[in-house]
C-alpha cells in the first residue's frame, strides 16, 4: 500500500509517499480501507518536533529523538472495514466506520489497523471526509467543555482561536449546548464563525484578549497565546480557563478553574459528534486537498497557523 512517512523531524518536505507493507490486525483490531484522513495541528507538531514549551525533551523520549516512532502520521480516519482481527464481533468486513487512532497514528496511509473499540458506525447521510474532519478538534473542544469545564445553558464562553478546528468546534457545541459565545479570530473569519454561532467576535488585530474587560465563566483558549494569568483575569468567580495548547509548566499547574492535559479519545464522544452532523447541528467544515501526495502542502497551510476549519485528505485518491 502507499503511505506518507516521516523519518526525521523537520519541514513539510520530510513527509515522503512511498511503498509500505499493508498491516495485519492484530486481535481486538480491524484493516480499514482510509476514505479520509484529517491533517491537524498535532500532526504538524510531531512533523517539525515542535511541541509546547518544557515538553521537548519528554516528548522526543516519548515518541522519539529524531523522528516519530510512528512514522505514518494521522490520527482520524473514516472508511470500510477491510478485515476484522480475531475476537472482534461487533464489525463485519463493508461496514463503514470513524474512529482515532491515538499516538499509534498511522491513519496517512491506503490501510490502517485501528482497535475495533476506537472505532464508531458512520451515519449513511455523512460524508468520509466530513466523518474523519470532525473528530480531532470537535473530541477536544467536548472534552474539555462537557467533561471538564461542565458547560451549561446561560455560560458565556470565549473562544480564542475560534476558527481554527478545535476553536470552530469550541464554538459549535458551547453554542448548541446554550451558551453565549464570545470568538476570537480576525476580521476576515467574522461571518464565518457567527454563522458557526458566536454570538460576538473579537477581532484580534485591532482588540487584544488580555484588552477585555469582561468576564466568563469559561475561556478556552485554542491555539496557546493566552497566558495563565491572561486568562484568569477574564474569569469570572467559579469559572474554568480551558489551555488546549498548554506549556509544561500550565500543564503542571492545572488545577482548580485552571484546566489542561490531553483530551481523551472516546468512542462515545465519535459518535455524539457524527450525530450532530448527520442530524444538521453541526457544520464540520472540512476541505479536502487531495490524496498522499498533497499532504507536503495540507503541512505548510497548517504550518502558518492560518488554517480555518479542517484540512482533509483522501488517500485513494489520483495522484497530484
Amino acid at each position: 500500500m502507499r503511505a506518507a512517512v516521516v523519518v526525521r523531524y523537520g519541514p513539510p518536505e520530510q513527509v515522503v509517499v512511498t511503498d509500505v507493507r499493508t498491516p495485519e490486525p492484530r486481535p481486538g483490531e480491524v484493516l480499514v480501507r482510509v476514505e479520509a484522513a484529517a491533517v491537524t495541528a498535532g500532526d504538524a507538531r510531531l512533523r517539525a518536533g515542535r511541541f509546547p514549551a518544557g515538553f521537548g525533551v519528554l516528548a522526543r523520549l516519548g515518541v522519539g529523538l529524531r523522528g516519530p516512532r510512528a512514522r505514518i502520521l494521522g490520527g482520524t480516519l473514516s472508511g470500510r472495514i477491510e478485515r476484522v482481527g480475531r475476537d472482534v464481533t461487533r464489525f463485519s468486513p463493508g461496514d463503514l466506520v470513524a474512529g482515532m487512532t491515538g499516538m499509534r497514528l498511522g491513519t496517512h496511509a491506503e490501510y490502517a489497523t485501528v482497535r475495533a473499540a476506537s472505532l464508531v458506525p458512520k451515519p449513511a447521510g455523512v460524508r468520509h471526509s466530513d466523518a474523519a474532519g470532525v473528530l480531532f478538534g470537535g473530541t477536544t473542544a467536548l472534552w474539555f467543555l462537557r467533561q471538564r469545564a461542565r458547560i451549561r445553558a446561560g455560560h458565556r464562553v470565549l473562544v480564542n482561536g475560534a476558527s481554527g478546528a478545535v476553536g470552530s468546534s469550541a464554538v459549535q457545541i458551547a453554542a448548541h449546548l446554550g451558551a453565549t459565545v464570545t470568538a476570537v479570530t480576525s476580521a476576515r473569519n467574522t461571518a464565518f464563525v457567527t454563522g458557526l454561532g458566536a454570538h460576538r467576535v473579537v477581532d484580534y488585530t485591532t482588540t487584544p484578549v488580555n484588552r477585555l474587560d469582561e468576564r466568563f465563566d469559561i475561556v478556552f483558549d485554542a491555539v496557546g497565546n493566552i497566558s495563565r494569568a491572561e486568562g484568569l483575569r477574564l474569569l469570572a468567580p467559579g469559572g474554568s480557563l480551558v489551555l488546549a495548547v498548554a506549556n509544561l509548566l500550565d500543564t503542571l499547574r492545572a488545577r482548580g478553574p485552571v484546566l489542561a492535559g490531553p483530551a481523551r479519545e472516546r468512542a462515545e464522544d465519535f459518535g455524539y459528534l457524527l450525530d450532530l452532523v448527520a442530524s444538521g447541528q453541526f457544520a464540520p467544515v472540512t476541505e479536502v486537498v487531495g490524496g498522499l501526495d498533497r499532504l507536503p502542502e495540507a503541512h505548510r497551510r497548517v504550518d502558518t497557523g492560518r488554517k480555518v476549519g479542517n484540512l482533509v485528505i483522501t488517500p485513494h485518491s489520483a495522484a497530484g
